[in-house]
């Protein structure tokens, strides 16, 4: 069932609800307790992360742009979540990290990317600000260290103590009064997002790293993921976040975001995980039931003009019941909504595909599009960090999957459908093709949407669309100089050319030159027929071993597998360094609104759980591979007048 009766949400008081979560989930991870030896808790010298940083990259300005790759999606201890579940890291940390340094794990190893990321921001919970984190730092028993807590036979009567005592507080009535009402707490808040903001200034450094002012905006009605992170242009901010305690209403949100474009400030709003949204994140009503409108559409896309759609607790491109004909659909599936009921989240209004299809049909119908948006990945790590990495993944939040035996269900005996560490995936990041590394030209590329997503491997990949591309376009030494002229690149909107002619497009992918081979390149069509209704369709237009699309189907054959899951390695023998491609849509209506967007197919390679498996010294749990990728926004194309 694609669709089915669901109640609007409403507002509500989070507190009790967040602590009832947070407790229910410490709960059921920790019903029971083996005695395998976890390595994680006897971590080893490892000189990946004894050697010094490694130098950022100094780019000069280019006017054709060059690839950054980030994450706007980092939370510290000052997140009530975070705090809670064992992390103590700040956001001086979480740059640290960003910038190639190694830092400490909530469990006590250390941890590090294998290279520096160009852009990060710091987006902590706005709810409750820092002040978990106050709580506990004042609790005359002082915080417990969750490496000894995870190391002891038995831990479960220690933790429960250790979350309850903050939690409790945190659900209290008189405790959210005082945290937003002036007193009591109001200090940790104005405390924390102070330090949020002298962090950013301190490690913001224009042309070899930038880091962004941000937070998160943690809308949950019904227990149902309607966040969004806020990123502001420059260092220029309000004196508190908007939260949901405020309104968990999104259009309140960008309400507030346009009063403060008034004071002078600039910023925008990237929803995330619409995955476990229920359907509630690109609906086809407003949060209250009420029609879309022009309104709607402009205010909408005026603040979110880019969505968050790889990250840790799962991919939001889309669902195999929403796409049947795409083979990759399921790839890294969350489809369980963040509540102890885990219930199925409704795929239709929950993926980015869907929601682009969906625009077309209003624009079609009505003449106004919500979901025009571009795309980025961003990992939504909480150990002040990135978690991107397979082969060096530490997961999200350390009491749920900090350690190997934890992710694995070794450490713990708790069903495996309870166990959301085993889940999560290893990604994503950000890549924007932008003029130079400083806040004011990646924001700019972020909010004209030259901007792809990746699973977590830093794939090159370049999209443009135009009508005067020819076979001689890729051989130019000048190719992106004259594919921005005579073109528009991912992102944009192909120029008015009245007539049937099809538009061509470009495509040019590099492998991570640190990591796998390339399996193929696609291009994912969505266009309305003369009803309205959208459809979609997957050419292959490019591949790896000579291999050429079927004349009917437009598609390849597998690429292969060279992945040993015993030793968790995999063999570039297979696929390509590069593959590029002019393409040409051999269906095209000129009649018929569509957009278009790239899809780059790494090589199959081990997933974060088969590396685990080797070092626990246990089989590997299904899937045993995966094959990374990289995802572009999209280029739309829009009827003449009177076609």
């Amino acid at each position: 069932m694609l669709s089915r009766a669901r109640s609007r949400p409403h507002r509500a008081n989070p507190a009790p609800f967040l602590a009832g979560l947070l407790l229910a989930a410490a709960f059921s991870l920790l019903a029971g307790c083996s005695d395998v030896d976890d390595p994680s808790l006897h971590p080893v010298s490892d000189p990946r992360y004894d050697a010094p940083a490694p130098a950022l990259r100094s780019e000069a300005y280019d006017p054709q742009r060059s690839v950054f790759w980030g994450d706007l999606h980092i939370h510290t201890s000052l997140s009530y979540d975070a705090y809670t579940f064992g992390v103590r890291a700040l956001p001086d940390d979480a740059y640290t990290f960003a910038k190639g340094g190694t830092i400490q794990h909530a469990i006590g190893y250390p941890i590090r990317l294998s290279r520096p990321l160009d852009f990060a921001a710091v987006t902590d919970h706005a709810e409750f600000l820092g002040v978990a984190r106050a709580m506990g730092e004042a609790d005359p028993t002082g915080p417990v260290r969750l490496r000894d807590v995870l190391a002891t036979g038995s831990p479960w009567r220690i933790t429960y103590n250790y979350l309850r005592t903050t939690l409790s507080k945190m659900a209290g009535s008189e405790t959210r009064k005082a945290a937003f009402g002036g007193g009591g707490y109001s200090s940790a808040t104005n405390s924390a997002w102070r330090e949020i903001l002298a962090s950013a200034e301190r490690h913001n450094q224009p042309g070899r790293f930038t880091a962004f002012v941000g937070y998160e905006w943690t809308s949950m009605p019904q227990e149902y993921n309607l966040h969004r992170n806020v990123i502001y242009r420059s260092g220029q901010a309000p004196e508190l976040p908007y939260t949901s305690l405020d309104s968990e209403n999104p259009e309140d949100l960008w309400r507030a975001l346009e009063e403060q474009r008034g004071q002078g400030m600039e910023m925008i709003a990237i929803p995330h995980n619409g995955n476990v949204s229920n359907g509630l994140m690109y609906d086809r009503v407003t949060f209250e039931g009420a029609p879309l409108g022009a309104d709607y559409a402009a205010l909408r896309m005026k603040n979110e003009p880019i969505s968050e759609i790889l990250q840790v607790k799962g991919q939001s491109e889309t669902h195999p019941l929403l796409s049947s004909e795409d083979e990759f659909a399921a790839f890294e599936l969350f489809d369980r909504v963040m509540s102890p009921s885990a219930e199925f989240s409704e795929p239709r209004g929950s993926y980015a595909r869907d929601a682009l299809k969906s625009g077309l049909e209003m624009s079609q119908r009505d003449g106004f599009n919500p979901y025009r948006f571009g795309v980025i990945g961003s990992s939504d790590g909480h150990n002040a960090s990135a978690p991107v990495e397979e082969d060096r993944y530490h997961g999200k939040l350390p009491l749920i999957d900090g350690t190997v035996g934890l992710r694995l269900g070794e450490s713990l005996l708790i069903p495996q459908a309870q166990n959301r560490g085993s889940r999560w995936s290893a990604m994503g990041l950000a890549a924007v093709w932008a003029e130079e590394n400083t806040r004011a030209s990646l924001f700019d590329a972020m909010r004209r949407k030259e901007t792809y997503a990746t699973s977590g491997p830093r794939i090159q990949v370049r999209f443009f669309g135009g009508w005067d591309f020819d076979r001689s376009t890729l051989a130019d030494p000048a190719v992106i100089e004259k594919a921005y002229a005579a073109g528009v690149s991912m992102g944009g909107t192909l120029p008015v050319r009245p007539g049937g002619e099809a538009p061509r497009f470009v495509v040019m992918a590099l492998r991570d030159p640190a990591g796998a081979n390339l399996d193929r390149v696609q291009i994912i069509k969505a266009w309305v027929d003369t009803s309205g209704g959208a459809h979609e369709k997957i050419y292959d237009i490019a591949a790896s071993g000579g291999r050429r699309p079927d004349p009917s189907t437009h598609r390849v054959g597998p690429v292969g597998n060279t992945v040993d899951v015993e030793a968790a390695t995999y063999a570039n023998t297979i696929g390509s360094a590069q593959l590029r491609a002019l393409w040409s849509d051999p269906d095209f209506d000129a009649a018929r609104e569509a957009f278009y967007y790239a899809r780059v197919l790494e090589i199959p390679t081990p997933r974060w759980s088969t590396y685990d498996a080797r070092r626990m010294g246990i089989a590997a749990p299904e899937p045993t591979s995966l094959q990374e990728r990289a995802i572009t926004s999209a280029i739309w194309y829009q009827p003449a007048t009177g076609e």
